[in-house]
């Protein structure tokens, strides 16, 4: 897949993405997160809303939004409750006052939006998109063309340097395959990722996402036909090349397969193994 790259950002620095949107780049680079989560920060008509304040212990990541906001932040957004986007939400509340946003049914107890929002709300001028797969409370926020750009803020559901995890419980595969299709069907002129560069002409890499996804799901399926297998055989012999820090993850996204096969009577399992349906 034509995935992008882009060098490392300064960290700290109120980076410009394209008129009234910036972002700040946590400094909690990985295998999962590319070179760090994504922080933007969003001028709209209630005032400037911070999207996905970042990770728990980065005391840095905070102060540089505040200083970057000054005392202007209006609304804390929180795309979905894993802790890289989450974690910050507490210290940047407390040092604002600013109320948080979030789906109307959280992924995570310890985190409860003061206003919860369903698929197709509207907050300062914003669109909810719920988009559960990566995470079943998962949004992506559509900003309309004020410059003939269509936005979209597509967190962690579509990323321009790699796909996504999908790990059950909180990940399903067959949602993810439900919120790809929806997105293939919008006309955002740009998607802007929970991590990575902004992605241009998002359609073209989302339909190679829904091909990658269908191949992986036949290749299980060609697999079983030779008889039962585990999640880690599966795992060791379609993901083969995988960098080694990234098996387990490898793993869930099998599982998540596995799930929707066997949801659509395609597989069954016995115990810890896996077969082809008869």
């Amino acid at each position: 897949m034509p995935f992008l790259t882009e060098p490392e950002p300064e960290r700290g620095a109120l980076l410009p993405v394209m008129p009234g949107i910036s972002r700040i780049v946590a400094a909690n680079p990985g295998p999962m997160t590319y070179y760090g989560t994504n922080t933007y920060l969003i001028e709209t008509q209630d005032g400037l809303a911070v999207l996905d304040p970042g990770p728990e212990g980065h005391p840095e990541h905070v102060e540089a939004i505040l200083h970057a906001a000054g005392q202007n932040i209006s609304l804390i957004l929180v795309s979905h409750t894993h802790h890289d986007h989450v974690g910050a939400v507490p210290a940047l509340k407390q040092a604002t006052g600013a109320p948080t946003v979030g789906f109307r049914v959280s992924g995570d107890d310890g985190f409860d939006a003061d206003i919860k929002l369903a698929d197709g709300d509207r907050i300062a001028g914003m669109t909810a998109i719920h988009t559960p797969g990566h995470a079943l409370d998962h949004l992506c926020f559509a900003l309309p063309a004020s410059d003939g750009t269509a936005v979209l803020f597509s967190a962690d559901h579509v990323m321009s340097w790699s796909t996504s995890v999908v790990s059950p419980p909180g990940g399903n595969m067959q949602d993810y395959f439900a919120s790809l299709r929806l997105l293939q069907q919008r006309t955002d002129d740009v998607f802007l990722p929970g991590h990575g560069p902004p992605l241009p002409e998002p359609r073209n890499l989302v339909r190679e996402m829904l091909t990658h996804r269908m191949m992986r799901e036949q290749a299980i399926q060609r697999k079983l036909t030779q008889g039962p297998a585990g999640t880690y055989t599966l795992m060791d012999t379609l993901y083969s090349q995988v960098h080694p820090r990234l098996r387990r993850a490898a793993e869930r996204n099998v599982l998540a397969h596995l799930l929707k096969l066997e949801a659509e009577g395609k597989v069954r399992r016995d115990g810890e193994m896996w077969q082809a349906a008869s």
